[in-house]
């Protein structure tokens, strides 16, 4: 009986392959005309659209949204293949798959990530269900082993997201993808933050489904809303990345993850540096002002977070040193 020497290269390089990886954040383009052409005909003249002005300039005009003037930008190299990325043909997809060497991806919305700039929660339903009847229904039916798209859901009127949720469902999502904020850009003093009550019978039903919940950050707020010096810069980082702190601290502190312990929720898109960080500070501030803190928790807020939270990345070194307050098992 001879023995394989234990450096022995394997002869096909899949082979060497140790894990199954799935990319966390991915996105497809959706066709210019889906929402014109499927959305109810009462919602259509309020949908995101190119408006031209009579100098001949582009604007993107979303409800909930400044106008924001369309840049005819040159791109080439990296910056061009990522313009053009997203493609809604599943064999396209898995070759991007084989070459970048994942085996999995979830999906969201590019321009769906406008459903809820609004805070009119009609319209939300409303471009909600456009995307959620045409993205699996229509395109990765029969793929979902390999491409799992998120199903978006409005949560400002409960009864009907839960309905929304239970329709979904049955269409076959496995997931659902909430707003940071739920409220669009309604006024500070009017807007509500998960932590109200009134969404406690949406976080019952998402949880008895055990569906997670994904929050990616873009939604919502008006994250364009910074301008001048270093505007684009902070857009990003305030407007953008830095809005998932809110929905942590509600969850954890919020006594929601408590009072809900099967529900899973997930930050997109956000980056992982900042929340050792939140969790320190949610922490202390519930040890520090506990004669203020309410509800009473059976335990600090970041361990309900290690318990339920989980948070992707790309690019994220101080994130990867400070890991360990986290726990890799919760980063993607």
């Amino acid at each position: 009986m001879t023995s394989t020497p234990a450096l022995e290269r394997p002869s096909k390089p899949e082979a060497m392959k140790k894990y199954f990886i799935v990319s966390a954040d991915c996105h497809v383009s959706e066709p210019t005309d889906l929402w014109e052409r499927r959305i109810e005909a009462r919602f259509r003249h309020r949908i995101p659209r190119i408006e031209v002005d009579d100098n001949g300039e582009k604007w993107s005009v979303v409800e909930g949204h400044r106008p924001v003037r369309v840049r005819e930008l040159k791109l080439e190299g990296e910056d061009l293949e990522r313009a053009k990325a997203g493609s809604r043909d599943p064999n396209e997809r898995l070759r991007d798959h084989a070459r970048d060497g994942i085996d999995a991806e979830v999906i969201y919305p590019n321009k769906g990530l406008q459903h809820w700039t609004s805070p009119d929660a009609e319209l939300q339903t409303a471009l909600c269900r456009v995307w959620n009847n045409w993205a699996l229904p229509d395109v990765f039916k029969g793929w979902e082993h390999v491409m799992a798209p998120a199903a978006c859901i409005a949560p400002l009127e409960v009864e009907a997201a839960i309905e929304e949720v239970d329709r979904v469902t049955k269409l076959g999502y496995r997931h659902l993808f909430l707003p940071v904020q739920p409220q669009g850009n309604a006024a500070v003093e009017r807007r509500i933050g998960y932590n109200d009550k009134m969404f406690d019978p949406l976080w019952a039903a998402i949880a008895e489904r055990k569906l997670p919940v994904s929050l990616h950050v873009g939604t919502g707020k008006d994250p364009r809303t910074s301008t001048g010096r270093g505007g684009a810069v902070i857009n990003y980082v305030w407007n953008a990345l830095a809005t998932a702190i809110e929905p942590v601290v509600q969850f954890t502190a919020g006594g929601i993850f408590e009072k809900f312990p099967d529900l899973k929720v997930i930050t997109i898109e956000a980056g992982i540096g900042w929340l050792p960080w939140t969790l320190w500070a949610a922490d202390e501030g519930y040890r520090k002002h506990h004669m203020f803190a309410f509800p009473k928790l059976k335990m600090l807020p970041s361990e309900y977070w290690r318990r339920q939270g989980y948070s992707s990345f790309q690019d994220d070194p101080p994130g990867m040193e400070l890991y360990k307050w986290v726990g890799s098992e919760h980063l993607m």
